[in-house]
């Protein structure tokens, strides 16, 4: 026992700049993470700002029973589970698709130049893509639907923005032109790990750049997709409303509000704090439970594990 005590101590000693280094980010954690679980308490409460969390009336699971009660809840719940797998597929496949391609252009410079302008959206503000998105769609004038008319496609503008079943797509697509590149950069970083020489074996075999791709690089950057994966997974129902909120309005309502947008507008902005806690807590559950059952998943058909 002394032993082991001894290379754990000189362990820690050889390792202390590490640890010094990291402890601003454990502590950053702590407060924002941890310490505001104390907050969860709430939701057994009703809850009133004037007095102090423990001084409280106690309530149990009202709060819950009310949120699994409400209908209003399971369309919030659709809508949450509906963007986020198709934001989830758009937001793997296209990125590595683009990386791909890029992955093969051979000039530096106008590889470079690409990955600049495909990552600058980015940086824009979701207000001014938000702007955007529906400048583009608007009947007066909108971009989309001048070039729908001017290839005859349509013979009238279509109203996108009051489409609820158009509302998901207009999201995804817009959070797809957004986010690309800058999806694509990680993905990229895998590909430069992968050996070169494999690539220069299969030049010998005969094989052509997209059967490099299909059994050389995909390979390569599987366990970054993986890890990449399981963690989106754990975010299915945690995709906040900063998107849904900028870009809907009251005509596609039954479409555009998902949870967080519902623990806003039934919550917080109705002052009742117990039941926008419950439906904090039901995310967070949900969402730990969604990354473990991934990764079990992934552990029992690969013998591998993220977590």
């Amino acid at each position: 026992m002394p032993s082991k005590l001894n290379r754990f101590l000189k362990r820690m000693l050889q390792n202390r700049y590490l640890y010094f280094m990291s402890l601003p980010f454990v502590v950053w954690i702590v407060i924002f993470s941890y310490v505001p679980i104390w907050g969860w308490l709430m939701a057994f409460q009703n809850y009133k700002p004037r007095f102090s969390i423990l001084n409280q009336k106690w309530t149990g699971l009202d709060n819950f029973k009310e949120l699994f009660a409400d209908h209003q809840f399971y369309m919030a719940l659709r809508n949450t589970l509906g963007m986020s797998v198709m934001g989830l597929m758009v937001s793997f496949t296209v990125p590595i698709i683009f990386a791909l391609f890029i992955n093969e252009i051979r000039g530096q410079f106008f590889k470079r130049s690409i990955q600049t302008i495909s990552y600058l959206p980015h940086f824009v503000s979701w207000v001014v893509v938000a702007g955007l998105v529906t400048k583009m769609l608007s009947t007066d004038g909108g971009a989309v639907n001048q070039l729908l008319m001017s290839l005859h496609l349509i013979n009238e503008p279509v109203q996108f923005m009051a489409k609820g079943e158009w509302f998901w797509s207009i999201v995804t697509a817009s959070d797809a032109w957004k986010e690309t590149g800058w999806n694509s950069i990680i993905f990229l970083a895998a590909m430069s790990g992968i050996d070169p020489e494999l690539y220069e074996a299969s030049t010998v075999d005969g094989a052509g750049r997209f059967r490099k791709m299909w059994h050389i690089t995909l390979p390569g950057i599987r366990t970054t997709f993986m890890v990449l994966f399981i963690l989106s997974i754990g975010h299915l129902i945690s995709i906040g409303f900063e998107k849904q909120f900028l870009l809907g309005n009251p005509l596609v309502k039954d479409y555009s509000e998902v949870l967080d947008l519902y623990a806003l507008n039934y919550g917080i902005n109705l002052s009742r704090y117990s039941y926008g806690t419950a439906i904090g807590i039901f995310n967070s559950v949900v969402s730990i439970l969604l990354v473990f059952g991934a990764n079990t998943i992934y552990k029992r058909v690969t013998k591998e594990s993220v977590i």
